[in-house]
């Protein structure tokens, strides 16, 4: 049996957490509205656990496969259309007819216990379906959508007013650029090379996911990714989610090759510290994080080039990791970086596979 990534064990456990919650939401409905507590409780539980449940169930696994990449390229309008019909077919045919539900209950308890279960529970008026397939369904959908385009826990944040007011936190912060797309777009167009680093960072979403890491922002052709303290100083996540993410991109070197003429190559850095985050503007609203650990990331980033590393990591953000000892650190020193009064050491960081396949050529 395949072993399930963390990302997608994270998405198991809410996905069951949300079901019971479905579950006993729709139970304490059937008993009020059921001809008889227990028979209406039974029934309610059934039409929301297969109806809300296969409705959530789509919504969090569907985008992590083939048809739901298609769905995400196609047009929000038929990404909209799609999935409002198949949910709505879902809660007519649940709901409305009642098919479903007498399966269900004939597995469970036998022919003639469904059918007199089926006879003696409550039927939904129309307007309530109708209400449901109206008014629920797409307002579910239009939710779901919004949450991907400014990212699920930016929406939550905003929703809970958690930044509200400004805060001072602790973060990394992990900056990860890809090496050579200006020359690419030269040499391919522009079309293609928005292709090229779209597919960089679709490959890397999973990783990013897997190591509870939180996508700040994409620009241009790099992607900065953040954790707070406690999140990411388990396990040393930053520093296994950028190997992850170059293990990623490896095991689709030859699609890039064959499709672009160029395999994605990657730069990084790593550091941490205190950071004001708070929410910022108007009519768009978004979450922020101003600080000097910003800038100082940057400029680290920067230092790879003039250091010829592919990863480099603060003394700052190292100190604040837990099993950094799985991960080959080479101290370079303290660096003058640019902008910088007071130099920074920074270390060059490479797993313990890379460090051992560099050995083995020697």
């Amino acid at each position: 049996m395949p072993k399930l990534r963390a990302g997608t064990k994270r998405r198991v456990h809410l996905f069951l957490g949300v079901l019971c919650v479905i579950a006993f939401g729709g139970a304490a409905f059937g008993s009020v509205v059921g001809r008889t507590p227990l028979i209406g409780a039974l029934n309610g539980m059934i039409n929301s656990v297969i109806v809300l449940g296969g409705i959530v169930g789509a919504e969090m696994f569907l985008p992590q496969t083939r048809l739901g990449h298609a769905l995400e390229r196609a047009p929000f309008l038929v990404t909209f259309a799609v999935k409002w019909l198949v949910y709505q077919a879902l809660i007519v045919v649940v709901i409305g007819s009642g098919l479903v539900r007498w399966l269900v209950l004939t597995v469970l308890l036998g022919g003639d216990a469904a059918q007199a279960i089926i006879q003696q529970a409550p039927s939904l008026p129309p307007r309530v379906v109708m209400l449901i397939i109206t008014l629920f369904v797409p307002s579910s959908i239009l939710f779901v959508q919004f949450s991907r385009l400014i990212g699920e826990r930016t929406l939550r944040d905003i929703l809970f007013g958690r930044y509200h007011r400004s805060r001072v936190e602790e973060r990394f912060f992990l900056f990860i650029d890809i090496v050579g797309s200006t020359p690419l777009a030269e040499r391919i167009g522009p079309d293609a090379v928005h292709r090229f680093l779209n597919r960089v960072f679709q490959l890397a979403s999973a990783p990013i996911d897997d190591h509870a890491g939180e996508v700040y922002q994409y620009v241009g052709d790099e992607v900065v990714i953040t954790w707070t303290l406690a999140e990411g100083r388990v396990c040393a996540r930053p520093l296994a989610c950028y190997f992850a993410i170059e293990r990623a991109l490896a095991e689709a070197a030859e699609d890039f090759q064959r499709e672009f003429g160029a395999v994605p190559r990657l730069r990084a850095a790593l550091h941490a510290g205190p950071v004001i985050t708070g929410v910022v503007g108007g009519s768009r609203r978004s979450i922020v994080f101003h600080g000097d650990v910003m800038n100082t990331t940057s400029r680290i980033e920067n230092a790879t080039r003039d250091l010829q590393q592919s990863f480099l990591a603060s003394e700052d953000a190292l100190n604040r990791l837990e099993g950094i000892e799985a991960y080959a650190l080479e101290d370079l020193g303290p660096q003058q970086l640019r902008g910088r009064a007071a130099p920074l050491r920074v270390y060059a960081v490479a797993s313990e596979s890379k460090l051992t396949a560099i050995s083995a050529t020697q």
